[in-house]
């Protein structure tokens, strides 16, 4: 599969609207709507989904998902208020602290395995079949394939839809580093959907 197409089919999911489904590009939270009194709640009420659904794409695992971005609301509250006063772009803190969060839970997992015998996988339960269509569970599948780096580069790109400085802001590394890593990734991405075939 092209990279073209593998960025194309994480986009679609990016961009998914319908019954039944979900929508990915949630209005955007202006610096604006932040300084007033109902800040914090606007926030919450338009971008909780969103992180929630990035979050479930790095660590895999919807209850963790929703931990992490709870927490990431709570620590903006409790560090910034209701009124997010002195932070220029709330979404990008959130979207940053979800991200770490994401991979110190994934760091935690990590070393747990390494002492833990794995257990049985779970059955999948009957709702994450409306997060997830089957059409596009290939693609879910095989990000899980990636390195951790390569995969939050791809998400942040095709299902957050951030332009390179934002995920180099994100991330805490070049745009040079996110050209690349995209670039490897899509290729990994491409040879893994080949082989699941």
């Amino acid at each position: 599969m092209s990279r073209t197409r593998d960025g194309l089919a994480l986009r679609s999911l990016a961009s998914r609207k319908g019954r039944g489904t979900w929508q990915f590009k949630a209005e955007s939270f202006s610096a604006t709507a932040a300084g007033e009194e109902h800040g914090f709640s606007e926030l919450y009420h338009h971008r909780r989904l969103a992180l929630v659904r990035l979050a479930l794409l790095l660590v895999d695992d919807l209850p963790t998902a929703e931990d992490v971005v709870q927490d990431a609301f709570a620590a903006l509250l409790h560090r910034h208020g209701r009124r997010l006063s002195g932070l220029d772009d709330p979404e990008a803190y959130l979207r940053t602290s979800v991200v770490n969060s994401a991979r110190s839970v994934l760091r935690r997992r990590r070393t747990a395995r390494a002492y833990i015998p794995e257990r049985q996988h779970h059955v999948p339960s009957a709702d994450q079949s409306v997060l997830l269509a089957e059409t596009h569970q290939e693609v879910i599948n095989a990000l899980q394939h990636l390195t951790r780096r390569q995969r939050e580069v791809l998400v942040l790109r095709y299902w957050s839809d951030l332009t390179e400085a934002q995920i180099a802001d994100t991330l805490g590394v070049s745009r040079g580093t996110v050209k690349s890593t995209a670039n490897r990734a899509l290729n990994a991405l491409g040879r893994q959907l080949e082989i699941s075939r």
